[in-house]
C-alpha cells in the first residue's frame, strides 16, 4: 500500500515522501494518527503541484538569504569589553553583543542564529551567521578593552563632502571679520 506522510516518520520517511507500507500499518496507524494519506494519482499530483510551488518559494528565501550574506560579509565589527591588565576579558563576548552593533549597523539578525567560539580575550575573531540551512556568512569583529577604545581615534566612515560658500554681495571670503577673543 502506498501511502503519501503528512509528518516525518522515524524509521519510515519524511514529510511529503511516498512510501510503501503493509496495508494494516497504514489503514489502523498512518491514516487515522493523520500521518499520512493514501497515494492515490489524485494526490500524487496535488503533491507534485504543491513541492513545485515550495520550491519556487524557497528558491525565492534562499536568493534573499544570499543578498544577506553578501552584504554581511562585508561588515566588521569592533566590540569594546572590560578587562583586566593581562588582557582577559571580564566574562565573555557572546552572540547578543554581535548582534547588538549588527542592529546598530542596520541589520535586524536574530542572536540565535549567530554562533561564537569562546571569546574571553581582546583580539580577532569571526562568527557565523547561519541565514539559511544552505547559507552562512563570516562576519569579523575585533574584541578591544575599554582602554583601548578610549585611546584609539574614532574612525569615519566616509569624508564628508563640503562645498565652498558661495560669496555674497558686498563681502568677499577673504574679508571675513575677526571677532575680538574675550
Amino acid at each position: 500500500m502506498e501511502i503519501i506522510l503528512k509528518e516525518d516518520v522515524i524509521g519510515l520517511g519524511y514529510k511529503n515522501d511516498i512510501v510503501n507500507v503493509k496495508p494494516g500499518y497504514g489503514r489502523n496507524y498512518l491514516i487515522p494518527q493523520g500521518k499520512g494519506v493514501i497515494a492515490s494519482e489524485s494526490a500524487k499530483k496535488m503533491l507534485a503541484e504543491e513541492l513545485k510551488q515550495k520550491a519556487v518559494k524557497l528558491a525565492k528565501i534562499k536568493a534573499e538569504a544570499e543578498a544577506l550574506a553578501e552584504k554581511l560579509n562585508a561588515v566588521s565589527l569592533t566590540i569594546s569589553a572590560k578587562a583586566s591588565s593581562n588582557g582577559v576579558i571580564y566574562g565573555s563576548v557572546n552572540n547578543l553583543q554581535i548582534a547588538d552593533e549588527l542592529q546598530k549597523l542596520g541589520f535586524d539578525i536574530d542572536r540565535r542564529i549567530i554562533s561564537v567560539k569562546d571569546v574571553k580575550t581582546a583580539g580577532e575573531y569571526v562568527a557565523t551567521v547561519k541565514l539559511h540551512k544552505e547559507v552562512a556568512a563570516q562576519v569579523p569583529f575585533t574584541v578591544v578593552t575599554e582602554k583601548d577604545a578610549a585611546a584609539a581615534p574614532v574612525k569615519e566612515e566616509a569624508p564628508v563632502k563640503v562645498e565652498a560658500p558661495v560669496e555674497e554681495e558686498g563681502i568677499e571670503l577673504d574679508e571675513v571679520p575677526a571677532q575680538d577673543e574675550e
